[in-house]
């Protein structure tokens, strides 16, 4: 079995490792400078095929002049997960035995880039992962394979993909045998009409509108705890919040209000109760805990974040 793999984030480094014996190349998108000095930031999976000497191709998109080559390798089989590029028809024609994407949703709810955020931010009790086997159309091929998955209420968008990562690399090895010996099944075509799409994550949506309920707070909190980060402004300087949870507190004060300070963290009013801010950074500092940053800032009670 041939297999070129495609992958740009963490969460396709288990699935990676866990079928590398199959993998003759690995295919990631080409870093972004970053920093003053723009210097190239290397993703997870780059490093993961360094590391297992696996073969490696950096592209920006399917147009690369790069990508001339490994039409040559004559792919059996194409694993696609957390890539973030359109792939055009001739690229899918090319393995014999066709291809197939790891999606983090239950399709075809949340299809689009960033599904675990979007459950999380909705509130859902439950997503899951769906292999399907790729289409022209994004994230619309036939299901060979769906497993639901309990968000938990203290989860946030790194622990899920970490317990949906994994389980993925657990199955995924014996899916590829299967498929070896029997060929890819054609799988169950998707209820298109019930089809919801999550849109790209954008800074600003990390801007904590103090005037929603405490509930709504703590889930953007949760959503964006990797990128952008829950932010707000406390007299004009940035302040990243990395985690909060609902609070029972409640005393009637402009939301956005600073309550008071415990053990566990900075209390802050919301429209119809608070929340308790638990981890922080403020702009150009080091990441802390609210609890230690509030005993650090001089008349923080009764200030309003904006």
């Amino acid at each position: 079995m041939n297999i070129i793999f495609f992958g740009s984030s963490i969460f396709s480094v288990p699935s990676l490792k866990s079928i590398s014996p199959y993998v003759s190349l690995v295919i990631t998108k080409k870093g972004k400078p970053k920093g003053r000095g723009y210097t190239l930031d290397d993703n997870e999976v780059k490093k993961a095929a360094i590391e297992m000497r696996l073969p490696l191709m950096e592209i920006e998109s399917f147009k690369d002049e790069v990508l001339q080559g490994f039409q040559a390798r004559k792919p059996d089989l194409f694993v696609v997960a957390s890539f973030g590029l359109i792939f055009p028809k001739w690229a899918l024609d090319l393995p014999t035995m066709g291809a197939i994407n790891i999606h983090p949703s239950l399709l075809p709810k949340y299809r689009g880039p960033s599904p675990i955020q979007w459950a999380i931010l909705n509130g859902e009790e439950t997503t899951g992962i769906t292999i399907m086997k790729m289409a022209e159309k994004m994230d619309a091929g036939n299901i060979i394979y769906q497993k639901p998955v309990r968000i938990y209420r203290d989860d946030n968008a790194i622990t899920l993909s970490e317990r949906l990562s994994e389980m993925v690399a657990g199955i995924l090895s014996e899916m590829i045998n299967n498929i070896s010996m029997q060929g890819l099944m054609e799988g169950v075509e998707q209820k298109h009409e019930e089809a919801t799409y999550t849109p790209i994550i954008k800074k600003e949506m990390g801007k904590i509108d103090w005037d929603k309920k405490a509930s709504e707070i703590v889930m953007q909190i949760k959503a964006f705890t990797s990128w952008p980060t829950a932010y707000a402004f406390l007299d004009d300087i940035l302040l990243k919040i990395y985690d909060g949870e609902t609070n029972v507190f409640n005393r009637q004060e402009t939301p956005g209000t600073i309550l008071g300070k415990n053990k566990d963290g900075i209390l802050v009013a919301a429209i119809d109760g608070s929340i308790l801010i638990k981890e922080i950074q403020l702009e150009n500092k080091k990441k802390m805990k609210a609890y230690e940053f509030a005993n650090g800032y001089r008349g923080l009670i009764g200030k309003k974040l904006r």
